[in-house]
């Protein structure tokens, strides 16, 4: 009964916002059968212990919940709460989540963003794990990474200088086609004095053997150098 009770209480909270539209109590009592006299000796009571306490612990989850960016799920939730000296069940950390409408963001599945061309094998590696440089503009390595956003993930491409490891050239996208390795390399040698024949080394990724990859390279008066298959230190 008092679960009827606590309805009716919380639909007149709302309806107090929408005046005129929202059923009376004595409506809601009656389509619910329970009586008037019942209900409001119910609603002068003072609250329970055990509803202070739910209370309580619903004050302390939303703040852990918020405080690890809403990626906790109600066990790892109840494990902090323990860990903090809390005396409660995962049960009722899962209940009371469910009240506060708290559900844990899921990690989303590894991105591959290395897809081995077929004529990467022309290419020579010029750098052989050395990714040290006597001068600046002479030995670059690019690599392609991706980040998580609330608009879904954004791939960012970058060029280093192997002499200082500044990032002298980037460009971002929602994609991982040729023109974002190749709009990095663009921005790398428009801002920056690059030597004529600057070594560029990077993975086998598809957008690094492409010929529209090549072409930009040639372009740009590089050399390209492409790390053996199998081995991820090989950019840097």
């Amino acid at each position: 009964m008092s679960q009827k009770y606590a309805f009716i209480a919380a639909e007149h909270a709302d309806g107090a916002t929408f005046a005129g539209m929202a059923p009376t109590i004595v409506q809601m009592l009656k389509w619910l059968g329970v009586s008037k006299s019942g209900f409001y000796e119910w609603w002068g009571r003072p609250a329970s212990a055990a509803m202070c306490r739910r209370e309580e612990l619903k004050l302390k989850i939303a703040a852990l919940f918020t405080s690890f960016g809403a990626v906790y799920g109600y066990r790892r939730i109840h494990a902090e709460l323990v860990r903090a000296g809390e005396r409660v069940g995962p049960e009722l950390v899962r209940t009371l989540m469910r009240e506060l409408n708290l559900v844990a963001l899921q990690p989303k599945p590894y991105k591959r963003t290395t897809i081995a061309g077929e004529s990467a094998t022309a290419v020579p590696d010029l750098v052989a794990r050395d990714f040290t440089a006597d001068r600046p503009g002479v030995k670059l390595v690019g690599d392609i990474t991706y980040i998580r956003t609330w608009a879904g993930w954004l791939y960012l491409a970058t060029v280093i200088d192997c002499f200082n490891k500044e990032v002298i050239g980037y460009a971002m996208a929602d994609h991982m086609r040729t023109e974002l390795a190749t709009g990095a390399l663009e921005m790398a040698a428009r801002n920056h004095a690059l030597e004529p024949g600057c070594i560029m080394h990077t993975d086998r990724g598809t957008q690094y053997t492409s010929t529209d990859y090549a072409i930009k390279i040639a372009d740009l008066d590089m050399r390209a150098s492409l790390g053996r298959t199998g081995i991820c230190l090989l950019t840097g």
